[in-house]
């Protein structure tokens, strides 16, 4: 098939990209004889790169390829942000004086100065004008209840609850804590909360009462959003209990119910108010509030390694930039597609491209509340067929769920409108990338592998349209965001594992961390001078395809040999016995640090598998990654994100001090595990 005019070729300099060259034809077959694709699984045709935003957004500024991106946005930072600021359509009352100023010091970086803007301006509000009845989400419930809203039905409910909040009191900057499974209420509190330049934080609905009470005390919340409760895999879950206790020693003022599955029962009173009933008689227009670019948006908590969970702060300004970015040049959201990412808005995943991103884009969305297994493993590749999901967005950890248990979704369910495949939350193993890659995508469709963190804002390596893909790999780093691999010194490393650091500021870097500045800077910018630390361990091929190797706390130092735990983790996985693994460090007396190995057999039946993980893993890594020790469990302690809890798990094992647990889903599993 023949290249035209405005096509892209393969080029060897280009990081494992596609470029674009405006002259000469050449057909696939010619790019692969010049060059050696051997080692790539994956290699895109021109249309699935030429309908992409990132190509559009190259094109118009002259760009010839994803890599001539790159260095151009780092070198010119206030250029490249200003240009995706007019490419998604930001809507700004008052435009901005100065993109971006650093005179406070990099760490203190404020962006689109003096702009005046509301995010929910630049998302809801225009495309309602634009497209009314278009549909902007589908919501499923566990026990099969659909609904959908419109664009225009969106707005609408947004603005009676954005009224509702302001009968009762609430204001701008006031805190709005949203505890609420994912239902449409939960959106329309978000938005409605942006609306009238509240600032929203979003406490995942399984949290315990501890955790949610830390998160609003923390952050001062006025007012308090949850339901009378909700299905997990058929059994009936209460969240009254967890509020009444959390509540305590708060400023909650005022508890707003909303009624879904009637599991808990409420009186109304001076501080309960009923949703329903709250939004009844209220106006169905609202004014947006005009906010300062740097006004908070919203307060997400991310947990720490010890004491208190961190309060990342979003703004207006920066936020609504990056969150469009995100959407439309990562994973590619058009308007007119259907996303279907089951991630809970308590995530900045979710946030992201559940909300945010999707919103700014125009684009619909299929939201899921329930479990992704229930009643059967069919149930997801169901909700995708059925609403012709386009994008389809998965942890690591489920697609481990998946392949554990061999299903395989093209055998049983129609998945031909599906062109993207994001992944993030973890390292994800070459297994786990082969089964998505093959199972779902039928090895057409890319896995577009991302990384990054609530403090970022959304994902700072990512796969992009175009790319040729060897497994497992995050990409690059995603243009605007000047990213390094560096030693202890600070060296710039290629060929070894490293740590990870950002150079610049972006738009959506955390505007420090809710009453705790001295955190802030000892955390990430403490490390090296001016250079964001970000903790974690990577790896760049000689393609510059980037690689996910473990936080750089998990780096293991075995008699000056340096490990990462994704690796042999990775190793222990490919066993085809194996479903999941985390491995650890441990003081040792001779080698200074010995591993240890913790396993999930893919069939509980699977026992006594110990000898053969160790083999395995003297096979596949060496005999200097042989475990001083190897432990079976029946699951591995995780966050509700899906990752992996190492930390705890070397707690438990050395007797120390747990630390925060507010994140931990599945704590009953540390029992398994007995101290040295």
């Amino acid at each position: 098939m023949a290249f035209d005019d405005n096509i892209l070729l393969q080029n060897a300099e280009c990081h494992g990209t596609i470029s674009y060259k405006l002259k000469n034809l050449f057909t696939m077959q010619s790019i692969q004889k010049n060059y050696n694709l051997s080692d790539f699984k994956f290699i895109p045709n021109e249309e699935q790169f030429q309908n992409s935003n990132v190509y559009k957004f190259m094109k118009k500024h002259d760009i010839s390829s994803l890599d001539e991106l790159c260095i151009k946005s780092k070198n010119n930072l206030e250029w490249f942000w200003e240009s995706v600021d007019k490419d998604i359509g930001i809507i700004w009352d008052e435009p901005y004086t100065k993109t971006l100023d650093t005179s406070n010091g990099i760490a203190w970086s404020k962006w689109f100065v003096n702009g005046k803007t509301n995010l929910y301006k630049s998302s809801v509000e225009k495309f309602t004008k634009l497209f009314p009845e278009k549909i902007a989400y589908n919501f499923i419930s566990e026990d099969g209840l659909e609904t959908k809203l419109s664009y225009l039905e969106l707005n609408t409910k947004v603005s009676k609850l954005a009224n509702g909040l302001k009968s009762l009191g609430v204001k701008k900057g006031d805190v709005i804590a949203i505890y609420l499974p994912m239902v449409e209420e939960a959106i329309v509190s978000i938005l409605a909360a942006a609306k009238i330049g509240a600032i929203q934080t979003i406490i995942f609905s399984g949290y315990s009462s501890e955790s949610l009470q830390i998160r609003l005390q923390d952050c001062h919340a006025k007012i308090l959003l949850t339901s009378d409760g909700f299905h997990r895999k058929g059994k009936p879950v209460s969240q009254k209990t967890t509020v009444e206790t959390a509540i305590e020693n708060t400023d909650i003022e005022k508890i707003i119910v909303v009624s879904y599955k009637g599991i808990d029962q409420y009186d109304k009173s001076e501080k309960i108010q009923f949703y329903d009933t709250l939004i009844s008689d209220q106006r169905d227009s609202c004014d947006t509030e005009i906010m300062d670019s740097e006004d908070p948006l919203f307060i997400l908590y991310t947990s720490g390694t010890t004491g208190k969970p961190k309060g990342v702060i979003h703004t207006h300004g920066g936020f609504s930039v990056f969150a469009g970015h995100q959407a439309s040049y990562l994973v590619d959201i058009h308007q007119n597609d259907v996303l279907f990412w089951p991630a809970d808005i308590g995530w900045i995943t979710g946030l992201v491209w559940n909300v945010y991103g999707l919103l700014i884009m125009g684009a619909s969305a299929v939201i899921y509340d329930g479990a992704l297994d229930y009643p059967t493993m069919d149930r997801i590749w169901e909700i995708m067929s059925k609403y012709g999901a386009t994008i389809f967005g998965i942890s690591p950890t489920a697609v481990r769920l998946f392949k554990k248990n061999n299903v395989r979704p093209l055998d049983r369910h129609s998945l031909d409108k599906l062109r993207n495949i994001p992944t993030t939350g973890e390292p994800l193993d070459e297994d786990s990338w082969w089964w998505l890659f093959e199972k779902v995508g039928n090895k057409k469709i890319p896995v577009m592998n991302l990384s990054g963190g609530t403090e970022i804002g959304g994902a700072m390596l990512s796969v992009f349209p175009g790319m040729k893909l060897k497994p497992s790999t995050v990409g690059i780093p995603v243009p605007g965001m000047d990213l390094d691999i560096v030693d202890d010194n600070g060296n710039s490393l290629r060929g070894k594992n490293g740590y990870l650091v950002i150079k610049s500021p972006w738009p959506a870097m955390t505007r420090g961390l809710l009453n705790d500045d001295d955190r802030y800077i000892k955390t990430y910018w403490s490390r090296f001078e001016n250079v964001w630390f970000h903790g974690d361990y990577v790896f760049a091929d000689e393609d510059n395809l980037w690689y996910m190797q473990g936080r750089s706390d998990d780096v293991i130092n075995v008699s000056g040999h340096r490990m990462s735990t994704a690796e042999i983790e990775h190793s222990v996985i490919s066993h085809d016995k194996i479903s999941d693994a985390a491995s650890i460090s441990i003081p040792d007396e001779l080698t200074g640090e010995a591993i240890v190995v913790f396993f999930v057999s893919n069939d509980e039946n699977n026992v006594d598998l110990e000898s053969d993980v160790l083999e395995h893993i003297s096979k596949k890594i060496g005999k200097i990654a042989k475990p001083k020790q190897i432990f079976q469990l029946s699951d591995l302690p995780k966050t509700r994100t899906g990752k992996i809890m190492r930390r705890l798990l070397k707690a438990k094992l050395l007797g120390t001090e747990l630390g925060d647990l507010s994140s931990l889903e599945n704590p009953e599993v540390l029992d398994e595990i007995n101290k040295l």
